[in-house]
């Protein structure tokens, strides 16, 4: 029996002046557990004067999870957080029933030519927190667990896995581990209802299965599967309890249709509130 029921092959998108792969959601699966959303940015290089600028811009009902591989963010919201974010730390914003934020650089990074390379993915809330109280976590690099597992380095970003439960806070049953695999390298995949394994970078086989690098693939619920690295591999896996059906319209996310119309309305009519220190821009609804 196949390990991989499908397998995605990203959209390229324009976000703020420089391109991301988009690998959720997809005309074949929207969702992988609580995952609705799933951006591989870069790794993009940026001359000096130029970078991301990614203005103010609404969600609700989800949480953003931003995490870089190379270079750095500068997040601000509505609620007045300010936070500069750095590889392998862990940004998490929830929406709730609604938040703005903007992702741009500091200026003293623009003088320097650099690279941008990481993922942003979205988590739904369930129905009964999708209209809670928005709200902004920072988690630091030292304060997300590593553990060795037969010599791969592996780091539980979100959820339990391999023994060790991460500090980021979740709202379901949800999975988001990272590894780095020597080619020849295999490791065994933790458990949870549903899965997906993306390849960020290199070769590597699923149960004697390819999969190619910048795809993600959605496996079927069986115990026992195991990745091996063909060459060097940098895979992210997410999984968790599936919430139901979703809509998901531009930066809206909902279990309701009614409630993303609302948004959208209150978006034109600019009824959210402001970014402090970032208040002159915005992002029109398309």
């Amino acid at each position: 029996m196949s390990t991989i029921e499908i397998i995605i092959t990203p959209r390229d998108k324009d976000i703020g002046g420089f391109s991301v792969r988009r690998v959720l959601p997809v005309v074949q699966r929207k969702m992988v557990g609580p995952w609705i959303f799933f951006d591989h940015m870069g790794p993009t290089d940026f001359p000096a004067g130029e970078g991301i600028d990614v203005r103010p811009h609404p969600h609700i009902n989800l949480a953003t999870v931003t995490y870089l591989f190379e270079g750095e963010m500068l997040h601000r919201d509505s609620l007045g957080s300010v936070q500069l974010i750095r590889p392998g730390d862990i940004n998490l914003m929830v929406a709730g029933r609604g938040i703005v934020h903007s992702e741009r650089e500091r200026p003293e990074a623009r003088e320097i030519p650099r690279r941008l390379h990481g993922l942003q993915l979205w988590l739904a809330l369930p129905e009964d927190q999708e209209e809670i109280e928005p709200a902004f976590y920072h988690y630091a690099s030292d304060d997300i667990p590593a553990v060795d597992i037969s010599g791969v380095p592996v780091r539980v970003m979100m959820g339990t896995a391999y023994g060790v439960r991460s500090p980021v806070k979740t709202f379901a049953d949800t999975l988001y581990i990272e590894a780095n695999m020597k080619a020849g390298q295999t490791l065994h995949l933790p458990p949870a209802q549903e899965r997906a394994v993306y390849l960020a970078q290199g070769a590597l086989t699923l149960g004697g299965e390819e999969v190619p690098e910048h795809a993600l693939a959605i496996l079927h619920p069986q115990d026992g599967l195991e990745l091996h690295a063909v060459k060097d591999s940098r895979i992210a896996m997410i999984g968790g309890e599936p919430l139901g059906k979703r809509y998901i319209e531009w930066n809206f996310v909902s279990s309701r249709k009614a409630r993303i119309e609302q948004a959208k309305e209150a978006w034109r009519l600019q009824q959210y509130p402001k970014v402090p220190g970032d208040e002159d821009e915005f992002i029109p609804y398309p």
